[in-house]
């Protein structure tokens, strides 16, 4: 394999193959997302070898240089995990070793990948993303009503409160990131193998739990906030059906008020909610073409004000969001579990062309998600929204020429 030189930049190497990952996944192409998947962890495994083959020996023992570098002092417990995986990767069986293995991915280093995920995307930031390892089932209330009640309970307010609460299957879905492992990998030790894992597990279902979130048809996936869910959904052969775009033609406050009092109903309950901070989901172009046109403009002192909504509002850009079209909505109201299985979280897997010298794992994962209420997310035509204009207003000044 090949190295890259110098040290390693992320950001500058990885853009184009994050690009082809979130494709293939929109796509719902197995094969051009598994290929994508081993491209984008190449890249990230020959850069992590280049850089730690280029550090000195006094640097690789410099807990400070490696840890500006995200190789973490690892745990006990992770430490044994780690050693334990470069024993079974090594061994002359990996699926039959892996299959014995006796310990399963740390919850902190579970922790610390969804931590990259959410800085990383700032759409699983901004939902209620949970990890939901060793758990089953969650209660979610849907239908956002008070849970506590002065005086007597009622027999109304009792089936309120029965019929507000879901019940969340949290490992009805699997998620699978290829990790092309070579040998040499295994010679650098946990806390570089670690760091890789972490890396590529993290961009890799950070992106599938994305495109799930905004687009998922609920078949063998989570749904995504652009369908019809609760009391209105229409399932055909296990897909919810895609909601209808409302078109938009502008971020004007009537305009822009209507669509944010839509929001202001909770589906579930018909009772109203504060809607005091959005979330709007588009494509990367988009934003460039139309949303930051239409939502910036320039002040009569020539300087530029951006971001200009009339409800505070979160723009988040992601690839997995069809063009021409944008979700509007309540970010917290839309739920995703996500955790690693009790065992088994790495796994031997053949379904993808070896390459020399390198063996392909799978790391695992198990989830759910869906809106909460119908009306917590709004899916909208951008295609013709207007640039901003700074409005000027021009008043005929009255005059008394009387002597």
């Amino acid at each position: 394999m090949e190295f890259l030189s110098g040290s390693l930049d992320l950001k500058a190497g990885k853009e184009t193959l994050s690009a082809d990952l979130a494709a293939a996944m929109q796509a719902g192409d197995e094969n051009r997302t598994a290929e994508a998947m081993v491209k984008y962890a190449s890249y990230i495994h020959d850069s992590i070898l280049a850089e730690a083959v280029a550090l000195s020996s006094e640097q690789a023992r410099d807990t400070a240089v490696l840890a500006s570098r995200g190789v973490r002092q690892l745990t006990s417990e992770e430490n044994r995990f780690y050693m334990s995986l470069i024993d079974a990767f090594g061994s002359p069986n990996p699926r039959m070793a892996l299959s014995e293995l006796d310990v399963t991915l740390p919850e902190t280093t579970i922790n610390a990948v969804f931590d990259e995920m959410t800085q990383a995307h700032p759409l699983l930031d901004a939902i209620n993303f949970t990890n939901t390892t060793a758990m089953t089932k969650i209660l979610v209330n849907k239908g956002g009503i008070q849970l506590a009640k002065w005086g007597k309970l009622t027999s109304a307010f009792t089936q309120e409160l029965e019929g507000s609460f879901g019940e969340i299957d949290v490992t009805l879905m699997s998620l699978k990131a290829f990790l092309p492992v070579a040998k040499d990998m295994l010679l650098l030790g946990p806390a570089w193998l670690d760091r890789y894992v972490r890396t590529v597990i993290a961009e890799a279902i950070a992106y599938g739990v994305e495109n799930a979130v905004i687009t998922g048809d609920g078949s063998e996936s989570p749904v995504g906030m652009d369908r019809v869910v609760g009391k209105d959904a229409n399932v055909q052969g296990g897909k919810y059906t895609k909601k209808t775009a409302e078109k938009v033609t502008s971020f004007s406050t009537k305009e822009y008020g209507a669509l944010a009092a839509k929001l202001a109903v909770n589906s579930e309950t018909e009772i109203e909610r504060p809607v005091t901070e959005l979330i709007l989901v588009v494509n990367p172009v988009d934003y460039l073409t139309t949303i930051m046109p239409a939502t910036t403009v320039i002040t009569p002192m020539g300087t530029y004000v951006g971001n200009v909504f009339p409800i505070p509002t979160r723009v988040i850009q992601s690839h997995c969001m069809t063009k021409g079209e944008a979700v509007l909505g309540i970010g917290k109201r839309y739920f995703m579990g996500l955790g690693a299985a009790k065992k088994g979280t790495i796994e031997y897997d053949d379904s993808v062309k070896f390459m020399e010298d390198q063996r392909v794992y799978a790391g695992r994962f198990y989830g759910n998600g869906m809106p909460l209420d119908n009306n917590a997310f709004l899916l909208l035509d951008i295609s013709e929204v207007s640039p901003a204009r700074y409005p000027v207003s021009t008043y005929a000044e009255s005059r008394d020429d009387a002597p």
